[in-house]
C-alpha cells in the first residue's frame, strides 16, 4: 500500500480534531446561571427533597422565595420561608432540630435573637454580709466556685467585692486551677474583665472549665466579700 504524503495525514488529523470539538459542542448545554421566577429543587431517588431554593408555590398569584434544607431522611434542618404567599414580608430564619424542634430563630418584628430563650441573671443580693466571704489572713482562699462548658473562647466576668470596717483584702479569679483571669483587685472596687477563658478553644470546646473566686485579708483581721453580678461567653 503507498504510503500517504505526510500533509494529507497532517489534514486528516485535524480534520478528525474538529469533528470530536464539533461533537462535543452538540452535548454540551450553556450553564443557566441566571433563572427569572424559577426554583431550583434537589432530590434524593426516593423523591425525598434535600434542598429547594427559589420560587415557593407555582401558584402565579404568590411571589414569595424562600430557601429550606432538608437532613436525607426527609426532616427539616434549615428553613427561611414564611408560606405567606408575598415577596415583601420579613422571613424567619429556624434552624431545627432532627425531631423537628426549633432551636434557632430570629426576631423579625424587633430583630434579635428569638429562640433560643437564654437564660438571664436575676437581681442579686447587696447585702454583702449575705456573699460570698472569707477572713483568711494573706493567704488565697475559696469563696465561690462554679463549672461551665466552654462554647466561646473568652468570658466576660463582673463582680462586685467589699471589705469589713477597717480592713483591706483582694480578689482574683482562677480557671481550672492555676490559670488567673484577670488581674487582682483590691477589696472595695469591681473586678471586670473580658479575657480568654481557656489557651486553646480547638482542643478545649465542649469540655468543662473550673471558675473559682479567691480572696484574702490583707489587713491585721476582717473580712472579704465577693459576688458576681454577670457573666458570659464572648467570641474573640
Amino acid at each position: 500500500m503507498p504510503q500517504l504524503p505526510e500533509d494529507i495525514i497532517d489534514r486528516l488529523t485535524q480534520m478528525e480534531r474538529r469533528i470530536q470539538a464539533l461533537s462535543t459542542a452538540v452535548n454540551t448545554r450553556p450553564a443557566m446561571n441566571e433563572v427569572t421566577d424559577g426554583a431550583f429543587n434537589v432530590k434524593l431517588p426516593n423523591g425525598t427533597s434535600v434542598l429547594q431554593v427559589g420560587k415557593w408555590d407555582e401558584d402565579p398569584e404568590k411571589s414569595e422565595y424562600g430557601v429550606a434544607v432538608r437532613r436525607q431522611t426527609g426532616e427539616l434542618a434549615i428553613a427561611l420561608y414564611n408560606g405567606s404567599g408575598s415577596d415583601t414580608t420579613r422571613q424567619v430564619l429556624r434552624l431545627y432540630d432532627s425531631y423537628g424542634h426549633e432551636v434557632f430563630s430570629d426576631d423579625i418584628v424587633k430583630g434579635g435573637l428569638a429562640r433560643p430563650w437564654l437564660a438571664m441573671l436575676p437581681p442579686q443580693d447587696l447585702a454583702s454580709a449575705n456573699w460570698p466571704a472569707t477572713s483568711s489572713l494573706n493567704n488565697w482562699a475559696t469563696i465561690a466556685r462554679s463549672y461551665n462548658p466552654v462554647w466561646q473562647p473568652r468570658m466576660r466576668l463582673l463582680m462586685e467585692t467589699r471589705a469589713s470596717s477597717g480592713a483591706t483584702g483582694e480578689v482574683k479569679v482562677i480557671i481550672d486551677g492555676t490559670t488567673q483571669f484577670g488581674g487582682v483587685v483590691a477589696a472595695g472596687s469591681q473586678f471586670d474583665v473580658t479575657d480568654a477563658i481557656v489557651a486553646d478553644i480547638t482542643t478545649r470546646f465542649g469540655t468543662t472549665a473550673k471558675i473559682e473566686i479567691q480572696a484574702r485579708v490583707t489587713s491585721a483581721s476582717g473580712t472579704v466579700y465577693a459576688k458576681p453580678v454577670l457573666m458570659y461567653g464572648t467570641q474573640s
